[in-house]
């Protein structure tokens, strides 16, 4: 895989579960990696201690991504670090899962918040500092939830299925400034945030995957690392699904 020496990234919600991959991956590869988390410190410089043991340079950089200032914080703390951000990473995410009718406003709201919104206020704060290096890479953590939709998650459905229409939004407008910006769609990966789901239901899932087993957080750190790397410098406005051909 293509090396990311003197490239800067930051990934979103990185102290745990596929953005903790991530981070990892992307440092490993050379990449000065900013550690995003929002409450759990602890998980947060156990990331930072991996990629210090593999040589790697990184930073924590605690913010709540769901709202605008603390975005605007995250980035700049970057750019003050680091002079400059070549990668963006839009992971953090989270789910308050329940059918519609028993859905609260509350449910509602934190799921887009973070996972929509979030993207939508880190991405804003990124494209000015990118345009004017005339180069960026940015990459959103969507969901096979947000293709074919999930019963009980009507909130993260119709965020991670914004994540994609807001992908391609903004290809569209950035394209011109050598700015790809794409889309990773996770199938069944075992993580935290995946771990209320009812083993009956995993199990139905990997009766309808081809390859008949879950993914690992690896198989998507390494998707983005793909999509983030000048391999992919064609590559812009696409969502790849990292399913096992659950969504096929």
């Amino acid at each position: 895989m293509a090396k990311l020496d003197g490239r800067v990234a930051v990934v979103t919600g990185a102290s745990r579960g596929i953005g903790r991959a991530i981070a990892i991956k992307l440092a490993s590869l050379g990449a000065r990696v900013v550690v995003n988390y929002r409450s759990n410190r602890t998980a947060a410089e156990d990331v930072l201690r991996v990629i210090h043991n593999l040589g790697g340079e990184a930073v924590a950089v605690q913010a709540d991504v769901s709202i605008f200032d603390d975005a605007q914080k995250l980035i700049q703390t970057t750019l003050d670090r680091f002079e400059k951000i070549d990668i963006l990473v839009n992971n953090a995410g989270t789910t308050r899962d329940t059918l519609l009718v028993r859905m609260s406003e509350e449910d509602w709201d934190i799921v887009l918040n973070t996972n929509l919104k979030g993207a939508f206020n880190c991405t804003k704060a990124t494209l000015r500092p990118m345009i004017k290096l005339r180069y960026g890479r940015i990459v959103s953590i969507s969901s096979i939830a947000g293709i074919a939709g999930n019963a009980g998650q009507a909130n993260y459905t119709a965020a991670k299925a914004g994540l994609i229409g807001f992908t391609k939004a903004v290809a569209k407008e950035v394209g011109s400034r050598n700015i790809t910006v794409n889309a990773v769609a996770p199938g069944y990966i075992p993580t935290d945030l995946s771990s209320g789901i009812p083993p009956e239901l995993i199990a139905k899932g990997m009766d309808m995957t081809p390859l008949g087993h879950p993914g690992t957080t690896e198989d998507i750190a390494n998707a983005v690392a793909f999509l983030v790397s000048d391999e992919a410098s064609y590559i812009t406005g696409q969502v790849l699904a990292v399913d096992g051909g659950l969504t096929m």
